[in-house]
């Protein structure tokens, strides 16, 4: 079992570390409680556009010293935005810790904004929006994601619009940051062969000088949800379906239960319902996938595949009927047990990697104010029972609450 330390800064930042004795790399990140769901339509994309600026210019650095500094020592330097967070993270050799510390603290709180880098990163933006919307499966989930939450933040593209991403200013990235920064609602957090006294003299030094802040925003809660069918007509070869509705909050008890159901619906495993029926019994899909996506007040329960278009019917009944029989009929003694082993397997080797233990703290310090130890998730898993997967199943699979994006070659 993984041990932690976690300690708050007077500014109110929070610093967590997993020591790890047997690695010679680090991976620390700075992760903010700030999203594109924070957005509103007149600045959507600006998360995603500062993310991009972090790495373009601070009070003492040019881009080039920035994207240098730990890559020279065969480190990494990289960053991620979601619906809602945004973590600057880099991974190195332990004896160079200090370097990132330092990097990471720049980069989020000295930020300079150059005119000219804006300028030439709305361009890369802008590449990045065309090669996104070339891709099908990306741009199914962002017009699902439309399809499930409408006009609220939570359905509006990360990336922004040709619109808005053209239009930001220096102006735009310091008024977000200084409306949504929140010391209170930002963690350090690290994992590697680094003593706690070690991270906290870092800490202060490099985080502990940032004044505190705090934010007065709330984030708008979503309701409403209608179920919804749309057909798209995009120059595609296949014919690509979403279908889902909207799902519990990280705070709901029940969404361990929900893992675990949506794991044996269309789960990563090759065994899972989905992928033996519509691929291998049928050969309709290369690959079928059923995904959960919890957020702070509500979820994202989503089916995608693609096909031919021939098939895209007969697919959608199939999968609608593997829906009845998880909604009709109890799991055995001996399929529940052997779901159970399954998604805790899963769950322990997401554990083993590092990097993504270092995510999994921030996240978890940030939308539940503690780290769950692996020993409780088997402990809901274990407890969960099959009529438990069956009455959620009638609930969440109901035909009458789910929708629908189809998306066919013109």
């Amino acid at each position: 079992m993984r041990e932690y330390n976690i300690h708050t800064l007077s500014n109110g930042i929070r610093v967590v570390l997993n020591q790890v004795t047997t690695t010679k790399i680090v991976h620390c990140g700075i992760m903010l409680d700030i999203g594109s769901r924070d957005e509103s339509t007149a600045n959507q994309g600006i998360a995603h556009f500062w993310e991009h600026m972090a790495f373009k210019g601070t009070r003492k650095r040019k881009a080039f010293h920035i994207l240098n500094r730990l890559e020279s020592l065969g480190g990494e330097l990289n960053a991620f935005t979601d619906k809602e967070k945004i973590l600057f993270y880099a991974s190195l050799r332990d004896v160079y810790f200090e370097r990132a510390v330092e990097l990471l603290a720049d980069i989020t709180f000295h930020s300079v904004f150059p005119t000219s880098q804006i300028n030439r990163e709305r361009k890369v933006i802008l590449e990045e929006m065309a090669m996104y919307h070339d891709d099908p499966e990306g741009s199914l989930q962002d017009e699902f994601d439309k399809l499930i939450f409408g006009h609220h933040p939570l359905g509006m593209n990360i990336l922004g619009t040709e619109k808005t991403v053209g239009n930001f200013h220096r102006s735009d990235f310091q008024d977000f940051i200084r409306e949504h920064l929140d010391t209170r609602r930002l963690v350090f957090s690290v994992v590697g062969n680094i003593s706690m006294e070690e991270v906290m003299r870092l800490a202060e030094r490099h985080l502990g000088v940032v004044p505190r802040s705090i934010s007065r925003r709330k984030r708008k809660p979503f309701s409403g949800y209608r179920p919804n069918e749309v057909t798209l007509q995009r120059e595609v070869k296949q014919a690509r379906c979403a279908m889902g509705r909207t799902a519990y909050a990280l705070s709901d008890p029940r969404r361990s239960t929900f893992f675990l159901l949506t794991n044996i619906l269309g789960g990563g495993g090759l065994n899972s319902r989905l992928n033996l029926s519509l691929r291998e019994k049928y050969g309709f899909v290369y690959s079928i996938g059923a995904h959960f996506v919890p957020f702070t007040d509500t979820g994202l329960f989503v089916i995608s595949f693609g096909t031919e278009p021939s098939q895209l019917s007969r697919s959608i009944r199939l999968v609608r009927e593997e829906l009845r029989k998880l909604r009709d009929g109890k799991l055995g003694v001996r399929q529940l047990a052997s779901a159970k082993e399954q998604i805790m397997g899963q769950v322990a080797m997401a554990e083993e990697s590092n990097l993504s233990f270092m995510m999994m703290m921030g996240r978890s310090l940030l939308d539940l104010g503690r780290i769950p130890p692996l020993e409780e998730i088997f402990s809901r898993i274990r407890d969960t029972t099959a009529e438990d997967l069956r009455s959620m199943a009638g609930e969440m699979f109901d035909e009458r609450q789910l929708s629908y994006l189809r998306m066919e070659p013109k």
